[in-house]
């Protein structure tokens, strides 16, 4: 995750602070400007890995990531990964920030960690942002960029950048299913019906992958950056230590499961995580957007927005079980729960064709 705005700012967790003056001194002859004086704030929106704002004398700021507290599943949260992609992926692409360095001596902040560009511009969650509104469509102009974004990004020639090795495409679809159910039993505080039906529906429904490009694999609204004065300028992508190669359409299913309509029942809209109010496209709009952009094939759209669904509620409840064992004391996570609960009846509407 690379820019927010400063209303985003926060002081650093105290669960959540490590050795200042030692990560100065790892830094010092590294990066430009990072001999001058440091100061350190937190990027206080997101849900999963841990950002943090470096200033130093100067003006000169950069962006450091991190893995959650806790255990985690590294291919879930590879800084090194997602150094890989950026080290290369802003030579051709536009709306990947620079990546400057990666370290995996964890005695420096205690987890791998990497440095990379600081993006100004506005990250939208569940409100219009108010200066915004002297923009009436811009809920329309940021669907359309972010679909075109998607569709540019799945059109980059991965391989001329080394990235060949990033992933295996060759029954990625097939992984991703047993690899997010293996996750789920081992994160599960109670089964769930809807959990097992969504599972077993995926299992005979698997499409026969026809594409693979690189995939972003957490593409959504909150996780891109707008230009404050310009609603339909996307200025920058983010979190990216998912990134792999795989079938492009698992990005488009994870940007509908986050999506949310006017018209959609309050269960769906209890796990938005972007404005509700109207303005943006449809699902459908989205996907006939981008099937437009990319000409592919969208005939199997409702199994990649079920396994969306399904992905997002397995990541919710591994930091819901995270937060039930106290290795994260951040209070937003106490209910995650019931929102887990929620997108698992959504996955099973949505598998049913219920939102089509």
């Amino acid at each position: 995750m690379l820019s927010q705005e400063n209303q985003d700012l926060i002081e650093v967790r105290s669960d959540e602070r490590f050795d200042e003056e030692r990560l100065a001194r790892f830094l010092a002859d590294k990066l430009d400007g990072a001999d001058q004086k440091m100061t350190v704030r937190q990027f206080g929106g997101g849900a999963a890995n841990l950002t943090y704002q470096l200033s130093f004398g100067g003006g000169r700021e950069y962006v450091l990531r991190r893995p959650p507290l806790g255990p985690v599943a590294p291919s879930a949260h590879d800084m090194g990964r997602e150094y890989k992609a950026l080290s290369v992926l802003h030579q051709v692409f536009a709306y990947a920030p620079r990546a400057y360095l990666f370290s995996d001596d964890e005695s420096i902040i205690g987890a791998p960690f990497v440095i990379m560009e600081r993006c100004q511009g506005t990250v939208v969650r569940r409100e219009m942002p108010p200066h915004y509104a002297a923009f009436p469509d811009a809920p329309r102009q940021m669907s359309e960029a972010l679909v075109d974004a998607l569709a540019a990004f799945h059109a980059v020639d991965y391989a001329a950048l080394g990235l060949g090795n990033l992933g295996r495409p060759q029954g990625f679809i097939q992984r991703q299913v047993e690899g997010w159910n293996r996750r789920w039993q081992r994160a599960k505080l109670d089964d769930d019906a809807n959990v097992s039906a969504v599972y077993r529906w995926l299992g005979k429904h698997l499409p026969a992958s026809a594409y693979s490009s690189l995939v972003h694999n957490d593409y959504k609204l909150d996780n891109t950056v707008f230009a404050a004065d310009d609603p339909a300028k996307l200025v920058a992508i983010l979190d990216w230590d998912m990134c792999t190669l795989g079938d492009p359409l698992s990005d488009v299913g994870t940007l509908l499961a986050y999506w949310t309509q006017a018209d959609d029942p309050p269960h769906v809209k209890m796990t938005a995580a972007m404005p509700t109010k109207g303005g943006f496209l449809t699902r459908r709009q989205l996907a006939e957007r981008y099937a437009e952009k990319s000409g592919r094939d969208l005939s199997d759209l409702r199994f990649y927005h079920v396994l969306g669904i399904y992905r997002l509620l397995v990541i919710l409840q591994q930091i819901y079980i995270r937060y039930r064992r106290g290795q994260t004391r951040d209070a937003r996570f106490a209910k995650l729960g019931m929102t887990v609960a929620a997108l698992a009846k959504t996955a099973a509407q949505a598998a049913a064709g219920e939102f089509e």
